[in-house]
């Protein structure tokens, strides 16, 4: 057995049936080795960016590591955005990028990079294989890191030679460890700072945001009279008709600040202190206010779920039901605004659809228009790196095929990774993307006004997305996949009807 057939045999043995790959010479026995050992599905992305970002929604979804097969380090480097996404994500991933034969790397031949030293900011596991009969051992203890509450990026850098040579041996990881008991003297503070009401507000993220240990936190919240917030971009909250319609922290900084307005104590969940994503003149980073002090309840490595139920008993909250949201809005006809859009999607999208939220500035406003929606998850850009939404869609299709995925995708930042469409085509993936279609980088037309800069012609065209404008129509069918352009809310509601039922991948460029 070679070192390469050893890999397969341990991701299999330990549960990993999924790789997402974009191969090169370097990978070609582990290739081989997948394809003459059954147990593994393996998807072709044509861009490192799509195998990492699929991964990412993978593990959010399924609730179990993939592995990527990327090439060499420069193939590593092209996917490390949406390693990025997926650290901050706290998504766990075996990352398996191939590398140089050990004997071959003193050569410096042109493909020859530092492949440890570039997946270490991304990576709570490195680890490059010495020889065939570590391949086994070493892929257990990335799968083992991977796997570790509450998910992690764990790299397992494979040099040919260890892959094709003799004397693999598959190994079987051990089973992670729970994460570590939340603290009782910080259970027991939060106690004491929510018995004061008003003034404090619980910060909830992480594995607190699922349906059953938000409705906790809710039901501490409507006890004590404190207030209730989630993260900025969290990597997945289940919403919708029956759970708890969560506000986010909102992005633009001056509206953060006022969304924690008054608050004395902040007490993180899972959740790390809110900060601006970026320094603007004459405004503070941290987004809590001055006088306001931040308490620990549980770290994001730490049971939140549980913390939440333990602290439901101390204060004796009362059980009650998600608030009604009122009825399921109907879908709104006419010119294209964001409110509008947001309440047909709440109309049109399926029961326990999978919604990719990478809509960028037009999207801000979503959020409170689509509480009353069927029961859904929403998935956000958790890293602000562009280009997530198309691979995650991929990643979330794969992992539940039974459900619809909605992408709502920036047209900008659809073209990073718009490869993505021809894996969708590829295997038949039940996806909907809405290209939403403002030719131009809108976003940072607002953030020149943040930043205070004085935008001229130069400036301004360099956020144009136009002359010539992108066609999403012949892009889309070009990689396999049918679309359609949308001028107003009747037309895209007739599109989106359509193509929630219908099976495969379908694209609506939405004009804005």
């Amino acid at each position: 057995m070679n070192g390469a057939e050893s890999l397969v045999y341990t991701l299999i043995d330990n549960g990993v049936d999924t790789v997402f790959a974009n191969p090169g010479t370097s990978e070609m026995h582990f290739v081989a080795a997948l394809d003459r050992i059954p147990g593994i599905r393996c998807v072709l992305c044509l861009d490192e960016g799509v195998v990492t970002g699929a991964a990412d929604a993978y593990y959010r979804i399924a609730g179990k590591p993939a592995a990527t097969l990327l090439h060499c380090g420069p193939g590593l480097a092209n996917g490390l955005a949406n390693l990025h996404n997926a650290m901050r994500a706290r998504s766990g991933i075996v990352n398996i990028p191939g590398d140089q034969a050990t004997y071959h790397r003193p050569l410096d031949a042109p493909l020859t990079a530092d492949t440890v030293g570039w997946a270490r900011p991304v990576s709570a596991f490195v680890r490059a294989a010495s020889t065939a009969g570590r391949v086994g051992a070493d892929a257990a203890a990335a799968i083992e890191a991977a796997r570790s509450y509450p998910g992690q990026i764990a790299t397992l850098i494979l040099p040919a030679d260890t892959a094709w040579e003799d004397g693999g041996a598959p190994a079987r990881a051990l089973p992670p460890a729970p994460p570590p008991p939340v603290n009782k003297k910080a259970l027991e503070t939060a106690a004491k700072l929510l018995r004061q009401g008003a003034t404090t507000m619980l910060l909830v993220d992480g594995f607190a945001l699922r349906e059953a240990p938000l409705l906790d936190a809710w039901r501490i919240t409507r006890h004590t009279g404190a207030r209730l917030i989630g993260p900025v971009s969290p990597a997945r909250v289940e919403r919708g008709r029956g759970r708890v319609p969560l506000m986010r922290v909102p992005y633009p900084v001056d509206p953060a600040l006022e969304s924690l307005a008054g608050i004395k104590h902040l007490i993180l969940v899972g959740a790390v202190e809110p900060v601006a994503f970026f320094a603007y003149p004459g405004k503070p980073g941290h987004l809590k206010p001055q006088d306001c002090t931040v308490h620990v309840l549980s770290r994001p490595d730490e049971d939140s779920s549980g913390a939440l139920e333990m602290l439901v008993e101390m204060l004796d909250a009362p059980k009650i039901p998600a608030p009604d949201p009122g009825p399921c809005p109907a879908p709104e006809s006419g010119a294209v605004a964001p409110e509008k859009f947001a309440r047909s999607l709440a109309a049109l999208m399926p029961e326990n659809a999978i919604i990719i939220d990478e809509a960028i500035s037009f999207g801000r406003g979503f959020y409170p228009y689509t509480f009353g929606a069927p029961k859904h998850d929403w998935l956000q850009l958790t890293g602000g790196a562009i280009g997530g939404g198309i691979p995650m869609a991929v990643g979330a299709a794969i992992a539940a095929p039974n459900r619809r995925v909605i992408a709502l995708q920036a047209d900008g930042s659809a073209m990073y990774t718009l490869a993505g469409l021809w894996t969708q085509a590829r295997e038949k993936l039940n996806i909907t993307t809405v290209i939403l279609s403002n030719r131009k980088y809108a976003i940072l037309l607002h953030e020149l006004a943040n930043v205070g800069a004085n935008p001229g012609p130069t400036a301004l065209s360099m956020l144009d997305l136009s002359n010539p404008d992108l066609n999403w129509k012949l892009l889309a069918n070009g990689m396999g996949v049918p679309a359609a352009t949308a001028h107003n809310l009747d037309e895209l509601n007739e599109l989106l009807a359509e193509s929630v039922a219908t099976p495969g991948p379908f694209l609506i460029e939405l004009l804005i």
